[in-house]
């Protein structure tokens, strides 16, 4: 299926294929076919890295998709409580519509991993905009509750689609120096659909809001379409000469991408070896490879990482964050403050970009999870003895928290888990980890979102963040004694940390030190 696929894309990307790289690229590219019409000019030179950030985009712009499902509910909520809204909504019927898309989102997950193992990355990404699309018309054209609900499931569904290729499409596609900050991108196309949709729902009714959002699902679609398979999986697949093919495409003829080649075509192919073996054999080595210390020690390590992530409150803040705002923002409107906050996570998620370039994972991590513990038990104090309504000057100090709080777990508690999934895992279950991890932090994803109205209705928003704090808390311990680093490490580089133990000291440097 994928060779069919390729040969019906292929004059797409031919233009493409034969710009050859200022950075590097040596091999002459024979000239294109007159019969055929060039996407792009032949006289434009096109670098890898623009190439890499070229693949990144249809993700990219996938998520920023996903992060207008997650910031919908914000502004959608207040508009159906209103008393002119057409479509009357009780608070159970909102608690649902808020977590509708939350609930399918793991249930995404383990499609993803299936279909992405079979047809590979780009293909389960190209299907995942239909649904996507879907979801979004049925928004703008709801007359019921339950076209909320439908249209709610299907981009939550959609999103969960996305979460597990995204990563590992954006980490196989991009060399060690660009994936970092490549990947945290992801995290930012998050934050900026959350504005977008906070500030479309402010000023737009929110049908005519979901109709704009019809158009991201379009244009990720149309990104995907032009660019390749990841040569990883092409070369686990067994399609040797189109992973050559692919991977000149993104990295071109330098001797480190070169080098990097070898080791990926020297990767036996699953496929095509595992096909002369019995079923019984072929299930008794991928048993042994998932029991190893290789899989077994980064899903452990994520799954933690994302359940600190998750009862953060990220996303019970980002889902309910006017309702929030009116409790937290004394004085100020709630709107303008939401979007003030969200300005603030666009910001310090596009800072993080750049700080994924210059310092690792663990003192990223350390710090935001540090800062978020401080955060958010400053906040649930401040609002425990509200002072501040004394004092008309100090009327900013709760919004102001929840800013801090905002730019602490925007720099390495909610990018980091996402980067290091796609990275973490061993080439051969890269699919099953990133999917059964994506699983589970979407699942708590859900729990948290659903159970925030009941913590925020019986601890009170005091308590609420008391519980939040004392769990980002623990995890900084945690990701301090667990998580390593994995800064400018290729990807086999980090499969092999995992699965070959630290050596042990040497009686001889025992008695130096």
């Amino acid at each position: 299926m994928y060779r069919r696929f390729k040969d019906i894309t292929m004059s797409a990307k031919k233009e493409l294929d034969l710009a050859v790289a200022a950075d590097g690229d040596q091999r002459p590219k024979a000239a294109p076919n007159k019969e055929e019409k060039p996407l792009i000019s032949s006289k434009a030179k096109f670098s890898p890295f623009f190439r890499q950030f070229l693949a990144a985009s249809g993700p990219i712009i996938a998520t920023l998709s996903s992060g207008m499902t997650a910031g919908f509910s914000a502004v959608l909520l207040p508009q159906l409580k209103s008393p002119n809204s057409t479509l009357k909504i009780d608070h159970d019927q909102a608690s649902w519509i808020a977590s509708m898309a939350a609930l399918p989102m793991a249930l995404g997950c383990i499609f993803s991993g299936v279909l992405m193992e079979r047809y590979g990355r780009r293909m389960t990404q190209l299907l995942l905009c239909v649904p996507f699309l879907l979801g979004w018309v049925l928004l703008s054209l709801a007359t019921t509750v339950w076209h909320l609900y439908v249209g709610r499931f299907l981009t939550g569904f959609s999103v969960g689609l996305l979460g597990p290729p995204s990563i590992v499409y954006i980490a196989e596609t991009a060399e060690p120096r660009h994936r970092g900050a490549l990947l945290a991108t992801v995290t930012l196309a998050i934050s900026v659909g959350i504005l977008l949709s906070h500030v479309l729902g402010t000023f737009l009714y929110w049908k005519v809001a979901a109709a704009v959002s019809v158009f991201f699902p379009c244009l990720s679609f149309g990104l995907f379409w032009i660019c390749p398979e990841t040569p990883s999986w092409l070369a686990i697949k067994g399609y040797a000469s189109e992973a050559e093919e692919a991977f000149h495409w993104l990295r071109g003829y330098s001797d480190q991408a070169q080098g990097e080649l070898k080791v990926i075509l020297s990767k036996k192919p699953a496929s095509r070896s595992d096909s002369k073996e019995g079923s019984f054999k072929r299930l008794a080595h991928s048993l042994r490879s998932i029991f190893s210390l290789s899989f077994l020690k980064p899903f452990f390590i994520m799954n933690v990482f994302f359940f600190v992530q998750q009862f953060s409150g990220v996303n019970a803040v980002a889902f309910y964050s006017v309702d929030i705002m009116k409790t937290v923002s004394g004085n100020v409107d709630e709107y303008l403050a939401t979007i003030v906050i969200d300005v603030i996570r666009v910001v310090m998620s596009l800072a993080t970009c750049i700080l994924l370039r210059q310092f690792g994972r663990r003192p990223l991590g350390l710090i935001s999870l540090v800062g978020t513990t401080v955060s958010l038990l400053s906040l649930a104090a401040v609002l425990k003895t509200p002072f501040y309504k004394e004092y008309p000057s100090l009327s900013w100090l709760p919004t102001g928290l929840l800013a801090s709080y905002i730019c602490f777990i925007s720099i390495g508690l909610v990018p980091l888990p996402w980067v290091m999934t796609g990275e973490v895992f061993p080439a051969a279950h890269r699919e099953l980890g990133s999917g059964a991890t994506s699983f589970f932090g979407f699942f708590v994803f859900f729990v948290v979102v659903k159970s925030s109205p009941f913590f925020f209705s019986t601890l009170g928003m005091v308590g609420t963040f008391q519980l939040f704090g004392g769990i980002t808390l623990l995890g900084t311990v945690f990701i301090f004694c667990f998580l390593p680093e994995t800064k400018n490490k290729t990807l086999e580089e980090i499969e092999d940390l995992f699965s070959k133990p630290k050596p042990k000291p040497s009686p001889e440097s025992a008695e130096v030190v």
